[in-house]
């Protein structure tokens, strides 16, 4: 498998794709996607922008990915959305590309649409997969570590399972002095985190802080940007990793 699992899309006061635009332009490099690939893009974690209510800011969140895109020298990403038979769509897909936002939404529709063992059987065959935010959250084993509101039920919390441990996307470390500042009474995602581990004692859950990004190319994955990740087990002490490392033993089941 090819997946670039990306933490966060903008860092704060950047533009759009802008910290991970090297990331993605190797990765897609190297997976030999050129101007003429067909890149197929998933905006189903999108639910409202400009004041539109979706589906219609599935087509501004396409618009939005295609201009960064187009500014990459990739001319030819396209929604799912678009099309009536999303079978064909994948069928003529050179890599999947899934945007952030609701994971709740976002693996709503994959279930509605009956398209999670369809994409996880392409990527699985090789298609190459970029996912930022929830769509890292997608290739987990489940959503139960995501970050989000759950604003509607999907049919199942099962993920496309790419990856045998779970993301926490946008990371972020505990910090009393805030917490104490703000007089915050209620649980920290720390805390949060600890209580999933409590419940399943056999998961690994990875703390993607912002910045950063993993790399997975068959069964080796680096550590991209300039973060440390944080690796939790449940009764474990939790401990991070350099930018740069291979922490491909997280692969194994």
């Amino acid at each position: 498998m090819k997946l670039l699992l990306i933490s966060n899309s903008t860092n704060f006061g950047e533009a759009y794709l802008a910290w991970c635009q090297t990331q993605i332009e190797l990765f897609c490099e190297r997976n030999n996607l050129s101007a003429n690939s067909n890149l197929l893009f998933f905006p189903f974690a999108g639910i409202k922008v400009s004041g539109k209510q979706y589906p219609h800011s599935y087509d501004a969140y396409e618009e939005r990915v295609q201009n960064v895109f187009a500014r990459w020298g990739y001319d030819n990403l396209y929604s799912i959305h678009r099309f009536e038979n999303k079978d064909e769509a994948l069928q003529k897909a050179d890599c999947i590309i899934v945007g952030g936002g609701n994971t709740f939404h976002l693996f709503a529709e994959m279930h509605n649409f009956s398209l999670m063992e369809k994409v996880r059987e392409k990527v699985c065959n090789g298609i190459p997969y970029i996912g930022w935010s929830a769509g890292a959250n997608l290739a987990c084993p489940t959503l139960c570590t995501t970050n989000d509101m759950p604003v509607v039920q999907p049919k199942s919390f099962k993920g496309l399972n790419l990856i045998p441990f779970q993301i926490n996307p946008h990371y972020i470390d505990p910090d009393p002095t805030i917490d104490a500042m703000i007089k915050h009474g209620g649980e920290t995602r720390q805390d949060r985190l600890n209580e999933y581990l409590a419940v399943n004692q056999k998961v690994t859950v990875v703390g993607l802080r912002e910045a950063s990004a993993l790399w997975i190319d068959n069964n080796k994955m680096i550590l991209r940007g300039g973060k440390k990740m944080i690796i939790m087990q449940d009764k474990k002490d939790s401990y991070d990793i350099n930018p740069g490392s291979d922490v491909s033993m997280l692969l194994e089941k």
